[in-house]
């Protein structure tokens, strides 16, 4: 074959249509597809449920059911007492301290979360630039993340009576110096400034990411319009934001009512024992670890947890109930 000779071209084969016309794809009733997604769904979930349902419900419902009952851990003489536990309870004056010791711990710590991790989150989102911002952001999680023993006893030195910081600062503005955890009347302030301190970067981050969905465009329409900020904030934001704070006062009423490492870790030793002086800092979940473990009444600490759940859940219901009213979605 010469260069001049025209190239012969091969015929390119070509795949062959299928003669049987086009595939029918075969027909599956709804319910069946249905069944299989549903099945797929519980299959995805059944790890998670697992572990909730031998972890969480059955020590619950074995919490429940160990309440009506004189039981103890290492004896096999059970038997059925009713109520009995719960009369006792109720009976108990240091029961009901510990009640309202509890119910003061959460009256004060709501506000004052809800108050400092919103002004702290309008700080953060409005007045730093982007890359300060980013710094502080993380310097205000930061004490979220650690140990809470850890930081409890930096907190402990802080207010010792003789040679602590906070004594230190009040003394140099000409301030009197206080007995903090040894002090029956400020040692359950102290613990609620270590608490503040350690949970309110969780709140804080919840706040900005409510700052962050609300529209930019309302706010810089009422500031065109000339209103000032409180009425930007009373009138946008504030509405905007409450789906966030309802989830912040329902986490901290948990979280306060079931208060009990930071109480446990800077009340212990010299300070009286766990939930000292003369039960200043006693809440209802360091009586419940005192019942259980230091006094071996199994039964009655069941009694004061169920207790305690059913006080937490008409807490929740209840602002539940509220936020149906005044919660505002878009």
């Amino acid at each position: 074959m010469t260069l001049l000779e025209p190239v012969r071209q091969r015929p390119i084969a070509l795949p062959q249509s299928d003669q049987s016309g086009p595939r029918v794809r075969r027909w599956i009733p709804s319910w069946m597809q249905r069944l299989h997604d549903s099945l797929v769904a519980y299959g995805l979930m059944l790890p998670a449920v697992a572990v909730f349902i031998v972890f969480f419900y059955i020590p619950a419902a074995y919490l429940l059911y160990i309440s009506f009952f004189h039981w103890g851990i290492l004896s096999s003489a059970t038997r059925f007492v009713g109520l009995a536990n719960f009369r006792t309870l109720f009976a108990q004056p240091l029961f009901l301290h510990s009640l309202v010791t509890s119910a003061y711990y959460t009256a004060v710590m709501i506000p004052a979360t809800v108050l400092l991790s919103l002004g702290i989150a309008l700080l953060l989102k409005e007045g730093l630039s982007k890359r300060r911002g980013a710094i502080w952001r993380g310097a205000v999680f930061l004490p979220h993340v650690t140990p809470v023993v850890a930081t409890a006893i930096i907190w402990v030195w802080i207010f010792n009576p003789q040679f602590g910081l906070a004594n230190f600062v009040l003394t140099s503005v000409h301030l009197p110096a206080l007995g903090w955890l040894g002090s029956v009347n400020w040692a359950l302030p102290a613990v609620m400034i270590d608490s503040l301190w350690h949970s309110l970067g969780l709140y804080v981050i919840i706040f900005l990411a409510g700052l962050a969905s609300v529209p930019r465009d309302l706010i810089e329409v009422a500031r065109l319009d000339g209103a000032p900020r409180h009425h930007i904030f009373r009138r946008i934001i504030w509405p905007l934001l409450s789906p966030t704070t309802f989830l912040v006062v329902l986490l901290a009423t948990v979280n306060t009512w079931q208060a009990f490492s930071q109480i446990f870790a800077m009340t212990g030793g010299p300070h009286g024992g766990a939930g000292g002086p003369a039960y200043a800092t006693t809440t209802d979940a360091v009586l419940i670890y005192q019942t259980a473990f230091i006094y071996f009444n199994f039964s009655l600490a069941a009694a004061m947890s169920t207790i305690l759940f059913g006080i937490i859940m008409t807490l929740s219901l209840i602002q539940k109930w509220i936020s149906d009213r005044v919660v505002f979605y878009r």
